[in-house]
């Protein structure tokens, strides 16, 4: 019952998306595609911007969307989450669905628009004659670390996000902050060796390094900090797991 509501709920919220358009759900193709275009076509052809050190024409761009479209799947599900017990209170009312499980749609359908974003990015890196290097099959398990992480905090949102309408509003604030302190449009090879250390605390920069290792540097991720990324994602799971267990009753009754 629970694995057949959270396969429908992201079936619908990926079909749904952008229901009464003409397109429908090929914008879910089309948006991914629009963005490379921008950041390949548009900064690397018309902008001249380049990586330094690296001579192809694309190496910004190749760098941008090995950190950016990780990062919004990542990002999507922790804000999404975050009010997702308001946003569907009138479900919660109606059928005894489990609180835990509907963050969980949301990481799933995130990870859908990750996918046929990637196997965009994929397309043009061969395109160009790029390629991948062989650790580009890692990437469903730091796919897999980056959500369970994104997942846990957005459940851990979502469960205080019933108590202090507000938060969503300043995990907004904070979620924007969080991508400017993550290397994503610029390269750690500007930090001072200080700065290098108080990235390491930064657990979005645990997994955008790796794509960023992976696509654009085509080298081994750091397995070192896979393995913390996905300790603090357990951690944080287990940790908003107990949280709801202990809330879930007042939870029910403040929705």
């Amino acid at each position: 019952m629970r694995a057949n509501l959270i396969l429908e709920l992201t079936k619908r919220d990926f079909t749904e998306r952008y229901a009464g358009s003409f397109l429908g759900a090929f914008w879910n193709f089309v948006m991914p595609a629009v963005m490379i275009f921008i950041y390949t076509v548009i900064f690397s052809r018309v902008m001249k911007a380049r990586m330094p050190g690296v001579n192809s024409t694309y190496s910004f761009g190749i760098y941008l969307i090995a950190g950016m479209l990780p990062w919004m799947a990542f990002s999507n599900t922790i804000l999404r989450s975050a009010s997702v017990f308001l946003d569907k209170k009138s479900l919660i009312g109606k059928m005894p669905v489990s609180l835990a499980a509907l963050p969980l749609y949301i990481a799933l359908s995130e990870c859908l628009t990750f996918a046929i974003g990637f196997a965009i990015y994929l397309a043009f890196l061969f395109g160009v004659g790029v390629g991948v290097s062989r650790f580009a099959l890692l990437m469903p398990f730091i796919l897999a670390a980056q959500q369970i992480f994104a997942y846990a905090l957005g459940l851990l949102l979502a469960t205080f996000s019933v108590f202090f309408r507000d938060l969503r509003e300043i995990v907004n604030i904070v979620v924007q902050l969080w991508f400017w302190f993550t290397p994503i449009v610029y390269m750690t090879s500007i930090f001072s060796e200080k700065l290098l250390g108080l990235l390491a605390w930064n657990p979005a920069w645990l997994f955008i390094q790796s794509y960023q290792k992976i696509f654009f540097h085509g080298i081994a991720p750091d397995f070192d900090r896979l393995a913390v990324l996905v300790l603090l994602g357990h951690i944080l799971l287990a940790l908003a797991l107990a949280i709801l267990r202990k809330l879930e009753k007042d939870v029910r009754d403040f929705l």
